[in-house]
C-alpha cells in the first residue's frame, strides 16, 4: 500500500504538527540547559536571555501543535487517527473542545499549554529565582514533550517507542483492507466522541482541573530551586502565593468533578471513591499540608524540611496519578482511566526521575537545612498546625495505598503466578471507615487552633481567653448540631461526632472572623477556608447520610419486579400514574435528541391526608446510546434541587429490545404480524386477545390510511448509508374505542441485497406497524419479469412511445447511479 496515491488526504497539517512537536521539544531542552547554565554561573545574563527566548519559542511550538490539532479536528480530517476516533459529522461544535482533550495526546497538550502560560508569568515575576525555577519547569516540559514525539529509537526488530504522535495517520495506526482503496476517505466516517463525554461539564471541568495539576509544578520548581542554591529561607515567601493559587484551582477542579458526577453521571452521588478521583485528591491533600507548613516556616522558621517534602510529593503524586490513569493499570477498576498506549515505561521513568530525584536531592541537602534547637511549644499554633498537616499526609498515604492495589497485584503476580489479587469490594465503606476519623480530627483542629497564637510563650496568661472563645464556639456548635438533628436523622454516634466537629469548625472560625480578624482580608483567609471545610462536611452528611429511596410501592409492584428491586425501583408504563412515597409519578413519553433518549417523567407531590396537590414538576432522566444509536452506553440522572432536599431520578433499566439493536431484532423476529393491504382509502382490521371466545369489551378496531409516501426514513434508529433505497409510508391510525388518531411513519430500507424494516410502536394502543418487506417486489420487479420493446434512436432524435416523449440527447461519460 506504500505505492498507492491516496485521494483527498490533507498531509500538510500533520507534517507541520510533527515538526512543531520536535521544534518545541528541542527548545524546551535548550531552555532547561540555558537556565541551569545561568544558575551555575551566578545568574549569567546571556544564558538567562537564551533560556527565555528558548522557552518563548518552545511555547510557540506548543501553541502551533495545539492549533494544528484543532484544525484537523474541526475540519473532520478522518485520515488522522485522533480525529477518526473522537469526532464525527454529528458532533455539536461545543464538544469539539471536549474531543480535543478526550484522548491522551490532547490532554498532555492541555497540561503543557498551562505550563507554558505559567512559565511566561514566572519569567516576569520570579525575579532572582527565575533561573532555577524556569530550568526545572523547562526540564518538566522536556519530559512532557517527549510523550508526543512518536518516534522509535534503537536497532533490530524491537526498537524503543518514545511518545505517541497526535498526528499519526489512520492507515499507519491500523492495518485494514480498506486502505487498499485510494479513495478510502469517501468510505469512512468518524467514530465520534464517547457519549458519556458529550456534556457541558466536559467542556469546562478538564481545563480547570489540568490548570490545577499544572500549577503544582510551581511550588515543586521553587523547592528544587531552594535545594539547588542551598538557600532554605528566601524561597519560602515567593512560593506561598503560588501554592495558595494551586490549592484553590485544584480544589475547584475536584469540586467541579464532584458536581458533574452528582448532576450527570450515574454514581448515585458526587463522590464514588473511584481510583482516578482519589488520585486527584491526594496531591491536593499534600499541597494543603505543604501550605500549612509553609505558613509555619514563614512565621516561625520551624518545619523547613516538611515544606520541601510536601511540595515535592504534591507534584510527584500528580505524576504518579498520571502513570496510574494513562498506563492502563486502572482499566478494570476505574471508569475514568485511559486505555494503554505503550507509554508505561516512559511515564514510570518520568515519575521516578522527578519524584525520587527530588527526594534524593532533599536527602543530600538535609544536613544544611536549618532546624531550630528549641522545640515548638505544645500551646503554640505552629505545633498543632504541623500535627494537622501530618494528619492530611496520613490521609493521602492511606488513599494512595488502597488505590495502588492494581500495581501491587501486578508486582505480586510476577513472583507468584497463582496469586489472584486483592480488591476492595465496597470502596465507599472502605474509605469512609477511615477517612471519617481524619475529617473529625481536622474539624476539631481547624476550630481549636484558630485561637492559639504563634510562638506562644505566655499561655498561662492567655488560657482563660482561649477557653472562653472555645467555650462560646462549642456552645454554638451544639446549637448547630441540635438544629441539624431537628431537620435530619443522624443514626450513629460516629456520624454525630463528625457533624459536631464540622459545626465546631464553622462556629469557631466564624467567631474568629468577627472577634479577632474583624474581616480583614489577610487575617480572614484561613478562617474563611476552615468555615468552608465545615460547611462542606455538613453538606456531605445532609446529601449523603440521609439518602433514601422514595421509588417504592410494594403493593403495586410486587408482581412486576424481583424482590431485590422492590424497595429501590418502580416500573413505569407510559401514561399510567404510579404512587410512591407521597408522589404520583407518570411517565409521559420520551424523545430522541441525537443519541440521547430523554424521558419525560411528571412528579406530583400529594398530601396523603387530604389528597391535595402540593407541588408538581418534571424530571428528564436520559438513556445515552452509543454514536451509532445501536446500544445503550449509559443512563444519566435528572435532579430536582430544593433548599432542603434533592430528588434524584435515574433509569435503572429499560426493555432489552429498546436498549440494544440486536435484542430489538431478536424481539422483532419473535412477533407475529398481521398483514393488511392499505392504500389511500381506509383499510380496516380487527385485533383481539387470544381468549377463545371473543369478548366484545376487549376487541379493538383500528382504521388505517396511508396519507403519503415520504422521501427519507424518519426513524430514531435508522443510520443512513450510501446506496440505501427506502419506502416511508405515512399512516394515520384511528382507534375507534378511544376516539384517537395517531400519525406514524415506519420505514423499509433496501440496502444491497438486504431488506431492513423500522417499525413504529404506538404504545397507547400496544400496536406495532411496519411496511411489508414485499413492498419492494411491487415496485422493483426482477429484470426477468419485464417485457422490453426495442426502439432505434439517433442522437438528437425524439419519439413518442405510448404517450411518452423520449429524446435521445447523447451519452453521459461519467454516469452517477446508486447501483453503479
Amino acid at each position: 500500500m506504500g505505492d498507492i496515491q491516496y485521494i483527498g488526504e490533507h498531509l500538510w497539517p500533520g507534517n507541520l504538527g510533527r515538526f512543531a512537536t520536535i521544534f518545541s521539544f528541542i527548545f524546551s531542552l535548550l531552555a532547561a540547559f540555558s537556565f541551569f547554565a545561568s544558575e551555575r554561573k551566578n545568574g549569567d545574563i546571556a544564558w538567562k536571555k537564551l533560556g527565555r527566548w528558548s522557552y518563548y519559542l518552545h511555547g510557540v511550538g506548543i501553541f502551533a501543535v495545539v492549533g494544528l490539532l484543532f484544525y484537523v479536528v474541526i475540519n473532520h480530517y478522518y485520515e488522522y487517527q485522533y480525529v477518526f476516533k473522537n469526532v464525527n459529522e454529528d458532533l455539536p461544535f461545543q464538544y469539539i473542545f471536549s474531543s480535543f482533550w478526550a484522548d491522551q495526546q490532547g490532554s498532555f497538550l492541555l497540561w503543557m499549554i498551562w505550563h507554558v502560560v505559567l512559565g511566561f508569568i514566572l519569567m516576569r515575576t520570579a525575579k532572582n529565582w527565575e533561573a532555577p525555577v524556569m530550568g526545572t519547569l523547562s526540564l518538566v516540559q522536556v519530559f512532557l514533550c517527549s510523550m508526543l514525539l512518536g518516534i522509535y529509537v534503537g536497532f533490530g526488530d524491537d526498537p524503543m517507542k518514545i511518545g505517541v504522535d497526535p498526528f499519526i495517520l489512520l492507515r499507519h495506526h491500523m492495518d485494514a483492507p480498506i486502505f487498499a482503496n485510494a479513495d478510502y476517505l469517501s468510505l469512512i466516517k468518524g467514530q465520534g466522541l464517547n457519549p458519556l463525554l458529550q456534556n457541558y461539564w466536559m467542556v469546562i471541568h478538564p481545563p480547570i482541573t489540568f490548570l490545577g495539576f499544572a500549577s503544582t509544578v510551581v511550588p515543586f520548581c521553587f523547592a528544587i530551586g531552594g535545594l539547588i542554591r542551598n538557600d532554605h529561607k528566601s524561597w519560602i515567601k515567593p512560593v506561598l502565593p503560588w501554592a495558595l493559587f494551586s490549592g484553590a484551582i485544584l480544589g475547584t477542579g475536584i469540586l467541579m468533578g464532584g458536581a458533574w458526577a452528582y448532576e450527570a453521571l450515574s454514581f448515585g452521588g458526587y463522590w464514588a471513591w473511584d481510583p482516578v478521583e482519589n488520585m486527584s485528591l491526594v496531591p491536593w491533600l499534600l499541597l494543603v499540608a505543604g501550605i500549612h507548613v509553609n505558613l509555619i516556616n514563614k512565621t516561625t522558621n520551624y518545619s523547613a524540611t516538611p515544606v520541601y517534602l510536601f511540595y515535592i510529593l504534591s507534584f510527584g503524586m500528580i505524576l504518579y496519578s498520571t502513570f496510574l490513569t494513562r498506563s492502563g493499570i486502572l482499566g478494570e477498576t476505574s471508569v475514568h482511566a485511559f486505555t494503554e498506549m505503550g507509554l508505561e515505561n516512559q511515564l514510570l521513568f518520568f515519575v521516578l526521575f522527578m519524584m525520587l530525584g527530588g527526594l534524593i536531592f532533599l536527602l543530600i541537602r538535609r544536613k544544611s537545612i536549618p532546624s531550630p534547637k528549641k522545640e515548638e511549644s505544645l500551646s503554640s499554633k505552629e505545633f498543632w498546625m504541623f500535627i494537622g498537616s501530618l494528619v492530611l499526609v496520613f490521609s493521602a498515604v492511606m488513599i494512595t495505598a488502597s488505590s495502588s492495589l492494581p500495581i501491587y497485584n501486578k508486582i505480586r503476580a510476577v513472583f507468584d503466578p497463582e496469586f489472584i489479587g486483592r480488591v476492595i469490594d465496597d470502596p465507599i465503606e472502605h474509605y469512609n471507615k477511615y477517612q471519617l476519623w481524619i475529617a473529625v480530627f481536622i474539624g476539631v483542629l481547624s476550630a481549636s487552633t484558630q485561637f492559639l497564637r504563634w510562638k506562644e510563650s505566655r499561655f498561662e496568661k492567655y488560657w482563660k481567653k482561649y477557653v472562653l472563645y472555645n467555650g462560646i464556639a462549642l456552645v454554638a456548635a451544639g446549637l448547630i448540631s441540635f438544629a441539624y438533628l431537628m431537620w435530619l436523622e443522624v443514626f450513629s454516634w460516629e456520624y454525630f461526632l463528625l457533624l459536631f466537629s464540622a459545626a465546631y469548625a464553622v462556629a469557631a472560625n466564624s467567631w474568629y472572623l468577627i472577634k479577632m480578624a474583624k474581616f480583614k482580608p489577610k487575617a480572614s483567609a484561613s478562617a474563611i477556608s476552615h468555615v468552608g471545610f465545615g460547611v462542606m462536611i455538613i453538606g456531605v452528611l445532609a446529601s449523603g447520610l440521609n439518602q433514601f429511596h422514595i421509588s417504592k410501592n410494594r403493593f403495586a409492584q410486587q408482581n412486576l419486579l424481583p424482590e431485590s428491586m422492590l424497595d429501590k425501583n418502580i416500573l413505569l408504563f407510559e401514561k399510567l400514574p404510579m404512587m410512591m412515597e407521597g408522589f404520583r409519578v407518570t411517565y409521559e413519553g420520551d424523545r430522541f435528541e441525537g443519541n440521547n433518549r430523554i424521558y419525560d417523567v411528571l412528579f406530583e407531590e400529594i398530601n396523603m391526608q387530604t389528597g391535595a396537590l402540593v407541588d408538581s414538576f418534571r424530571l428528564y432522566p436520559t438513556a445515552v446510546y452509543n454514536n451509532t444509536v445501536t446500544k445503550i452506553a449509559a443512563f444519566n440522572p435528572s435532579t430536582k434541587h430544593n433548599l432542603g432536599k434533592d430528588i434524584f431520578t435515574h433509569i435503572a433499566s429499560i426493555a432489552p429490545s429498546e436498549g440494544d439493536i440486536e435484542e430489538a431484532k431478536a424481539f422483532e423476529d419473535s412477533l407475529n404480524y398481521k398483514t393488511v393491504s392499505v392504500g389511500r382509502d381506509f383499510g380496516v382490521f380487527y385485533d383481539s386477545l387470544d381468549v377463545g371466545e371473543i369478548d366484545s369489551s376487549i376487541v379493538r378496531e383500528y382504521q388505517i390510511r396511508m396519507l403519503s409516501l415520504e422521501d427519507t426514513p424518519d426513524h430514531p434508529t435508522y443510520v443512513p448509508e450510501k446506496g440505501d433505497i427506502s419506502l416511508n409510508p405515512r399512516y394515520s391510525v384511528y382507534d375507534k374505542r378511544s376516539d384517537s388518531t395517531y400519525l406514524v411513519t415506519p420505514s423499509v430500507v433496501l440496502r444491497g441485497a438486504m431488506v431492513y424494516t423500522y417499525p413504529v410502536h404506538i404504545q397507547d394502543l400496544s400496536l406495532k406497524i411496519k411496511p411489508s418487506e414485499e413492498a419492494f417486489d411491487q415496485l422493483l420487479r426482477p429484470e426477468s419479469d419485464l417485457n422490453y420493446t426495442r426502439y432505434a434512436f439517433k442522437v438528437g432524435e425524439t419519439k413518442t412511445i405510448e404517450g411518452f416523449q423520449i429524446a435521445f440527447t447523447g451519452f453521459e461519460k461519467n454516469p452517477e447511479n446508486p447501483a453503479y
